[in-house]
């Protein structure tokens, strides 16, 4: 049966587990589930869940396996299916927003609470979220068309999350098991589940948990621990197995796994689940992956950020070796431009995907995004040190940049090249409020700034890099 660990004590807090993971030297001492289980809360924001929804259903999912005496090898793969069961929930946020008319984060926040496979439920939630700040004819034909669209919509929205999170989980080397369980974690036990309608045993083990365990999580954190085993049990035989549903009701009088749940940090709980003989390490070139496995997560919340990130990099990276920056200094670059916008899945698509000029609170949003950039990597021991610089790629050398008004020299050159990377990469590409610039469009736009806003060097490494670029090319 699996170890499980007793409650963290309150005073547990995210310094302690920063300063205890410091302790160790380099980055190939760096367990995988330390690196999965801090990106988790940026999924969380994602998905329109509280903080640490994903670490949450995690531990109630380990639980559930030593309940039913999961065998090691499955309980690795559940292991990272549990952590990484919403990597995939960005690529359909524009969609909603678009279905919906509404906040895609508040959306989906209430969506987890609803059976929406029954019709009744599914009007009602629909009636709510549907256009909140429309008139009630523009709500009323939102209702219609989203009606019209029904459960094909709902098999949509659920294939496109579910197909991305499976590509992630093979991003990241992670077993088979782990991809196909993330893949199949919406199928219910009567067959109406989706993507694919699965029924039964039909739909595999590690699924059935991953269902069951973040449906548990979602009512025990919005309604508490009755309402969490009442919906168990009216859910039994429907959408969950009643095997899983049956092992897992007498763990209601178990007030140590519950009193647990509560505490605002559980990542070095986390870490105590994985099955010992299965620990997973981070070596630099899975670090890569991870960071080219978000940067994904990152460019499909908008559909008009596909690529971004990785174009950024390639960008980014070219200007350093014009600069003859070190390997260390470039694999540093390169992960920061990757993941320099990551703080975008924290922010509506009703902002992101907007078609006009954005309001001051929509502005302050949005640009709010370079800080929540920075606050996210810097959870994480292997990109802590890339955090300022990933932040910093909206700060201008005359100071009124964001987000922390940097000025001159305490610009790092790094950062002045990610800068000029991001902006020609953004100029070039179409936007919901205006089209692509051309190659010489953009370069001209830029020239305007130097000095002011984007440094003369960077931006005379970037014409280097371009030349060079569409010379291969030709």
């Amino acid at each position: 049966m699996l170890k499980y660990p007793a409650p963290a004590r309150s005073n547990i807090n995210r310094q302690h587990v920063q300063r205890q993971d410091t302790n160790d030297a380099g980055t190939q001492h760096i367990r995988l589930s330390q690196v999965i289980s801090a990106l988790s809360y940026v999924l969380d924001m994602t998905e329109g869940q509280p903080t640490g929804h994903a670490v949450r259903s995690c531990i109630i999912g380990m639980r559930i396996a030593s309940e039913i005496g999961l065998s090691t090898d499955k309980l690795s793969a559940l292991f990272y299916a549990l952590l990484l069961k919403d990597s995939g929930c960005s690529s359909n946020a524009g969609r909603v927003c678009s279905l919906f008319g509404a906040d895609d984060l508040t959306v989906k926040r209430n969506f987890k609470t609803v059976d929406w496979s029954r019709l009744s439920d599914s009007l009602r939630y629909a009636a709510r979220n549907v256009s909140p700040q429309s008139s009630p004819m523009q709500r009323a034909l939102r209702m219609l068309a989203l009606a019209f669209e029904g459960q094909k919509a709902a098999r949509e929205l659920v294939h496109i999350r579910c197909e991305r999170g499976e590509q992630i989980a093979r991003m990241l080397d992670l077993p088979e098991e782990t991809a196909r369980a993330i893949r199949l974690l919406d199928e219910h036990w009567d067959g109406r589940g989706h993507p694919e309608g699965l029924k039964g045993k039909e739909i595999p083990l590690l699924s059935r948990v991953l269902c069951l365990a973040q449906t548990v999580e979602v009512f025990f954190t919005t309604y508490g621990l009755s309402a969490a085993f009442d919906m168990l049990e009216e859910r039994r035989g429907t959408w969950f197995d009643p095997a899983l549903v049956d092992a897992f009701l007498p763990l209601r009088a178990d007030r140590a796994l519950w009193d647990q749940l509560k505490y605002d940090d559980l990542q070095e709980q986390i870490v105590r689940l994985e099955p010992e003989d299965r620990i997973l390490m981070a070596d630099d070139a899975r670090v890569d992956r991870i960071a080219e496995a978000f940067a994904k997560i990152v460019d499909a919340k908008s559909p008009w950020t596909y690529l971004h990130s990785q174009r950024v990099a390639e960008i980014a990276v070219g200007i350093g070796e014009i600069f003859s920056l070190s390997r260390d200094e470039l694999r540093r670059l390169r992960r920061a431009a990757l993941l320099h916008d990551i703080g975008k899945l924290g922010v509506s698509n009703l902002v992101l995907d907007k078609p006009g000029p954005l309001t001051d609170q929509e502005r302050d949003e949005m640009k709010g995004h370079a800080e929540k950039t920075g606050e996210i990597l810097s959870r994480v021991r292997c990109f802590s040190e890339i955090a300022d610089l990933a932040a910093s790629h909206h700060e201008r050398l005359d100071g009124t940049g964001y987000n922390k008004g940097l000025k001159g020299e305490e610009i790092p050159t790094s950062a002045r090249i990610l800068t000029v990377a991001d902006i020609y990469d953004a100029l070039t590409s179409d936007r919901p409020y205006r089209r692509a610039s051309t190659h010489e469009e953009a370069l001209a736009i830029m020239r305007k700034d130097i000095g002011t806003a984007i440094c003369r060097r960077a931006f005379t490494g970037l014409e280097l890099y371009l030349r060079k670029s569409r010379n291969r090319i030709h």
